[in-house]
């Protein structure tokens, strides 16, 4: 594909901002393999991306519960203490984004975060107001990737009228 690249899409989690859900955890359940057990079988990462797909703390906490009482308040701490999950922005990427946009690059983003989160991210890291735009998954109940997603970011973004399953009239790159 040749030409100019017209739109330019930031990834969040990982590339703009780190994400570890380990870091309040060392201090809630210091013992590293029941730890280790508590994230492969209670808050598992595929729990967790349910709520980026938009279902509700309150509902994904009570589904845990129900299934393990004795783990209630561990269960609670992950979204109570989610804003120590994400403690720095990795300042090179965000130099990159900021300078796109200081450059009148047309810049947004796209990101698995559930819609509450992602407003507190906003408020700790203000660098990410500064894009046109953004694409958060549970605001529009759709994870990345999915075979809608980039169709249905165009459309949130707009970016271009975009159907499913075609391509976009300009070239777009994804960070």
């Amino acid at each position: 594909m040749t030409g100019p690249i017209d739109h330019i899409v930031f990834d969040i989690g990982k590339v703009l901002i780190h994400y570890d859900p380990n870091l309040p955890y060392r201090r809630l359940i210091p013992d590293d393999n029941e730890r280790a057990w508590f994230f492969a079988n209670v808050c598992t990462h595929e729990w967790n991306l349910e709520q980026d797909r938009g279902r509700s703390w309150k509902d994904a906490e009570a589904l845990l519960i129900a299934q393990f009482p004795e783990k209630e308040e561990h269960i609670r701490a992950f979204r109570q203490y989610w804003h120590e999950m994400v403690p720095h922005a990795y300042e090179d990427s965000v130099a990159i984004m900021e300078k796109f946009i200081a450059d009148g690059r047309d810049v947004t983003m796209l990101t698995n975060f559930a819609a509450d989160t992602f407003s507190h991210a906003r408020e700790i890291y203000p660098f990410l107001n500064k894009p046109r735009g953004v694409t958060v998954s549970g605001e529009i109940k759709l994870i990345k990737p999915a075979a809608r997603a980039p169709s249905t970011f165009a459309v949130e973004s707009s970016m271009n009228s975009v159907e499913p399953g075609s391509r976009p009239k300009s070239r777009a790159c994804f960070s």
